[in-house]
């Protein structure tokens, strides 16, 4: 096949294209949808059913009870992004070495998104908790891109362990 051959299909296609993005154009123009009101009126009709959104779990209770070791298991999923040794550097996220009663969004050295920059508080127990369990719904804006932790059995070993990186851990609740 020539050259000149494959100009004219090449041609043929972009000519093609061409006129169906003007028919689509036209055609748009000349066809304007008209907003219709009902003239039926329901009444009594129920009002939409929100989702209910559940209660969280609190993790206090459970702390007595948590599993450091189990949860250094469960920080498995964290070691991609943060460091838990003394000193750790941070890496994509900040290191979590005495991360129990820290001020959020700061502290570290780490540059923290404007989100978590907003936060006012400090991660004790119950922050934690909420935090792990939607990170992106409890710090809105947050860069972390972890979608969260479910059994709150898991994040209470998490935040056990986490409470045991440090020389002085804060008392349980």
């Amino acid at each position: 096949m020539s050259s000149f051959e494959i100009n004219k299909i090449a041609g043929a296609i972009l000519t093609v294209a061409l006129v169906v993005m003007v028919i689509g154009i036209i055609g748009n123009a000349l066809v304007k949808p008209k907003d219709h009101k009902s003239s039926v009126v329901v009444a009594d009709a129920p009002a939409p059913v929100k989702k209910e959104e559940k209660k969280l779990e609190p993790v206090g209770p459970l702390l007595a009870s948590a599993s450091a070791e189990k949860g250094k298991k469960v920080a498995n999923l964290c070691k991609a992004c943060h460091t838990f040794t003394q000193g750790g550097k941070n890496k994509i996220g900040p290191a979590l070495w005495e991360i129990v009663d820290r001020n959020m969004g700061g502290g570290n050295g780490f540059k923290y998104s404007s989100g978590m920059m907003k936060m006012k508080a400090k991660w004790g127990y119950e922050e934690l908790n909420k935090f792990l369990v939607k990170p992106r719904k409890y710090v809105k804006g947050t860069k972390m891109a972890f979608i969260g932790i479910k059994k709150v059995k898991d994040r209470a070993n998490l935040i056990a362990y986490l409470r045991s990186l440090s020389p002085s851990p804060k008392p349980l609740p």
